[in-house]
């Protein structure tokens, strides 16, 4: 039986006030000695109410601000089973839990989010990995979902309304890209697609209707990383929501809430995650947007199943340590790409003629293991190479532990023509590479192996 009637909030969490809410009584007091405030409940017809951090458990293990993120990724979020004392959270794969008189009273006080009902609605395991996410983002809240196009969706038609306004880049990742050409402009919402560097067009791109501005941090896959803080000052200013995938940079290497975005998305399969054995999606932010996205969510079902947030706590971990070595596997890749004689340009936060200076704004120590590099010889080169790759697979996906390697102009970006994929700065001969967590050694000579291949008789430019 779930005896709490609220959910026990981060310790020094503050709310939408600046109040610590980790005491609800103390939150009451506070409300109290407010002229005029009627402190009765329920707390829905209060309209001064607070929401607190999480949902959560008394028995999910809460961590102060000042831990370090691999400290908070082993575990923040961590359900302590009371009966059996297991290390880790427990799989809860129960579909739907038992109402008592407290369940109905929690109803009453606007809390349906912050207890076990309806898996749809959410489950003790999902909320331990939610936990996560949003301790390692800085964040009061956060869902964890069935994929990064589910986060997506969710938030993007939570946080807009018909005849909305929202602003994005053109060289989204594609399967973005078509979510908002065709289900969000027909759903009645309106789409300006911008150049993310270009602040100026940003601006001129802005109308009284605009609700959201929703960039990728790092571009896919020529690695552009966006002036974060400029773009989150003009949201400011113009009263607009900002919205960011962190999907590459993940919350090691940056946490955009705390430079001005208001919502980060992650594909989870991705990096959070990390093993390449789970499909799952992630939103965080505040906990009165991102309880939007939840009733969104409950709509649309696209909820997490209890094995895969299973896979995706487990997974998140060891996420520090997987990042660090992702990061020197494509800092020795970039080096030994950059001097070889039939690369033409290497596309990485890694290399010496990286032409994005902002990010090292918000990321100064930016650990990503992804990559892309042009060869000589377009196309026809590219596909010699995925043929003789005998360690780096080719497929599809990035962020695991094993290296992908794939052609953006016949996977990620097929949907674009020839002349849209020139716009954005695909060239011929583009190849992107997720650097896994081998021997840095190996991931080299493997590309030089199969590189000589590929230009064996050849003649040297």
């Amino acid at each position: 039986m779930w005896a709490a009637r609220r959910p026990p909030a981060r310790p020094e969490e503050p709310n939408d006030e600046g109040i610590r809410v980790n005491d609800a009584k103390k939150t009451e007091a506070v409300f109290a000695n407010r002229p005029g405030t009627d402190v009765q409940l329920p707390w829905l017809n209060q309209l001064n109410r607070q929401r607190l951090a999480g949902p959560a458990m008394e028995n999910n293990r809460w961590l102060t601000a000042g831990e370090a993120p691999a400290t908070l990724c082993v575990h923040a979020g961590t359900y302590e089973d009371p009966v059996t004392g297991a290390v880790g959270t427990p799989i809860f794969p129960s579909t739907t839990f038992r109402f008592s008189q407290s369940t109905y009273e929690s109803f009453l006080e606007g809390y349906v989010r912050d207890i076990p009902t309806y898996s749809r609605y959410g489950n003790p395991g999902q909320w331990s990995v939610q936990l996560k996410v949003a301790a390692m983002e800085g964040a009061q809240s956060a869902l964890v979902l069935s994929s990064g196009m589910a986060a997506i969706a969710s938030t993007l038609f939570a946080l807009t309304n018909r005849n909305g306004h929202i602003i994005s880049s053109y060289d989204l990742y594609g399967g973005s890209y078509s979510l908002l050409h065709a289900d969000i402009s027909q759903a009645g919402r309106s789409v300006s697609y911008v150049d993310p560097l270009d602040l100026e067009a940003i601006r001129r791109a802005i109308r009284p209707q605009t609700q959201i501005m929703f960039f990728e941090l790092l571009s896919n896959p020529l690695m552009k990383a966006i002036d974060l803080v400029a773009i989150a000052a003009l949201c400011k200013q113009e009263n607009i929501l900002l919205v960011v995938d962190n999907t590459f940079l993940s919350p090691i290497s940056c946490r955009p809430l705390e430079w001005g975005a208001d919502i980060v998305i992650h594909s989870a399969t991705k990096y959070l995650n990390g093993h390449s054995d789970a499909t799952c999606g992630a939103v965080a932010g505040s906990r009165k947007l991102v309880d939007r996205v939840w009733a969104q969510l409950l709509r649309f079902g696209g909820n997490l199943d209890p094995f895969v947030c299973f896979l995706l706590e487990r997974g998140m971990k060891t996420l520090a340590v997987r990042m660090q070595a992702h990061a020197e596997g494509a800092r020795q890749v970039t080096r030994f790409l950059e001097r070889h004689p039939q690369v033409t340009a290497v596309h990485s936060v890694y290399a010496e003629a990286y032409a994005h200076p902002h990010l090292r704004q918000y990321a100064p120590q930016a650990t990503c293991g992804m990559l892309g590099f042009e060869l000589q010889g377009g196309d026809p080169a590219a596909l010699q190479l995925l043929e003789h790759l005998k360690l780096i697979t080719c497929a599809t996906s990035l962020g695991g532990i094993e290296s992908l390697v794939s052609l953006p102009f016949n996977t990620s970006h097929s949907g674009l023509t020839r002349e849209q994929q020139k716009q954005i700065g695909l060239n011929p001969g583009l190849v992107r590479l997720s650097v896994g967590i081998e021997a840095p050694d190996d991931l080299c000579a493997d590309l030089e192996q199969a590189l000589r291949q590929v230009y064996q008789g050849r003649s040297q430019p």
